[in-house]
């Protein structure tokens, strides 16, 4: 192929007129007006909670919450004595503090392969993890994982994740079972 034959086949295509470019220089001139008026301190009265699959959390940070916070989502979670929370896992990874009470975990770490496809499992047996306040968690991406509290009073661990995992499109989340208390 001739360079000429090159350049004409460069100009070859649908020939109809979009606005790709020209939408993503306006949408970021909005996204840094608005990003100028976001929260950027959090009071207490707007963190609110939910009553999860997971038991009951409040939320600190989260992208529906309107924060200049676009990186990580936090929330608290609280665990009746001899409780649990839900079963889960997700592909991003999670950092965990632990505010108040102790327990354990369970984390049933993720077997992958890559061969001609992609495989992936789970370990038959869970590796257990004994917590108390002031310790941190870490949760690996996609570990199937469960808080336990076996104190005498209420657990509250504060649970911090990278939403951009979210964002780049793995936004996969298993609830594989409910805490009983949701």
């Amino acid at each position: 192929m001739s360079v000429l034959d090159e350049r004409n086949m460069a100009h070859t295509g649908a020939k109809k007129n979009v606005s790709f470019r020209a939408d993503d220089i306006q949408s970021s001139a909005d996204f840094r007006k608005h990003y100028e008026q976001a929260a950027n301190v959090v009071s207490v009265e707007d963190m609110p909670f939910e009553n999860s699959p997971d038991g009951l959390i409040k939320h600190l940070v989260h992208e529906r919450m309107d924060t200049r916070e676009m990186c990580i989502d936090a929330y608290m979670q609280f665990i009746k004595p001899g409780s649990r929370t839900g079963k889960h896992r997700h592909m991003w990874e999670e950092v965990v503090f632990v505010a108040e009470g102790s327990g354990h975990d369970l984390h049933w770490d993720i077997k992958f392969d890559c061969d001609i496809k992609y495989k992936w499992d789970w370990e038959a047996e869970p590796r257990r993890f004994e917590w108390t306040r002031g310790d941190f968690i870490y949760i690996p991406p996609f570990s199937i994982h469960q808080h336990f509290n076996s104190g005498a009073s209420e657990a509250r661990l504060i649970v911090i994740s990278n939403r951009i995992v979210k964002s780049m499109g793995f936004n996969w989340l298993d609830q594989l079972e409910n805490s009983p208390d949701a």
